[in-house]
């Protein structure tokens, strides 16, 4: 099968410069034979939009895919002139969505990008069919806090900022492939580290539950079963604020989920996203 990059390319939304990525060809139907649907990719806190570059071919298949590099990331703007509350980068999306004319656009956040998906929706994002969030930290006040802890990201940024290589990675990720290391190594120098210090900090200060109830379209929500991100009476909570969310569960993946079980990853949207992906 040949390939479903298109392009990168940025896009002056919000007052910044968002880089994203493109895979599928919006002039050609879907495998299934139907117009390409835009799906958008909102990565984790310290996932460059090109570290999804293997979910997104396959998910170009089917849609017309663009994946973001969140501000304080990749190739979108940077810098200590800039903000990076869930507020703000909320805001990115919408902007996003709305500078490049989308419509029908299917919203996919992972971890951070799952919580600033659900603020996005929240804030009035428009355009949006349904909604998907991908293991989000359910920590905040009061809550459990989040299991992954803040100086495993400095550190490997840090080594990165220096010059790592695939071993060096191994030391963080021991399951992941070498190209997916590779990338790792070679990309993770460009998170801003003031930028992943507010995210994560965030993951603690900022309660995502008061934007559940609001939700609107059809929400899946995706956990992992090895994760410990979300745990039984996390789910049971959220079915209470919106009773209309699919919840799914990758039993075999932490985290990084699609990392650890790639086809797992797609077998739980099941026929969420009206065809399997």
């Amino acid at each position: 099968m040949t390939s479903t990059y298109l392009y990168g390319a940025n896009v002056q939304a919000n007052g910044i410069r968002q880089h994203y990525l493109r895979y599928g060809d919006p002039s050609q139907p879907s495998d299934m034979g139907a117009a390409r649907q835009p799906l958008i990719i909102i990565p984790g806190i310290t996932s460059p939009a090109i570290t999804w570059g293997f979910v997104a071919e396959r998910f170009g298949r089917h849609f017309d895919t663009y994946v973001l590099d969140v501000r304080g990331r990749g190739l979108s703007s940077s810098g200590a002139e800039l903000d990076y509350d869930t507020d703000t980068c909320a805001e990115d999306i919408k902007a996003f969505i709305d500078a490049l004319g989308l419509e029908d656009v299917i919203l996919a956040g992972h971890s951070m990008g799952a919580r600033f998906a659900l603020r996005a929706m929240s804030r009035g994002a428009g355009n949006v069919s349904k909604l998907v969030l991908i293991d989000p930290p359910v920590s905040g006040p009061g809550r459990r806090e989040y299991p992954s802890r803040l100086p495993w990201y400095l550190d490997s940024i840090r080594d990165c900022t220096h010059g790592a290589d695939i071993e060096t990675m191994r030391g963080y990720c021991a399951s992941w492939s070498d190209d997916q290391l590779q990338l790792r190594a070679e990309w993770l120098h460009t998170c801003y580290t003031p930028a992943i210090v507010q995210a994560f900090e965030e993951f603690h200060t900022v309660d995502i539950h008061q934007d559940i109830p609001g939700i609107q379209i059809p929400t899946l929500l995706m956990c992992a079963g090895k994760g410990g991100v979300i745990q039984t009476q996390d789910k049971e909570e959220i079915q209470r604020l919106l009773p209309s969310i699919r919840i799914t569960t990758a039993e075999n993946a932490g985290h990084m989920i699609p990392w650890d079980d790639y086809e797992g990853f797609f077998a739980a949207f099941e026929d969420f996203l009206g065809h399997a992906p």
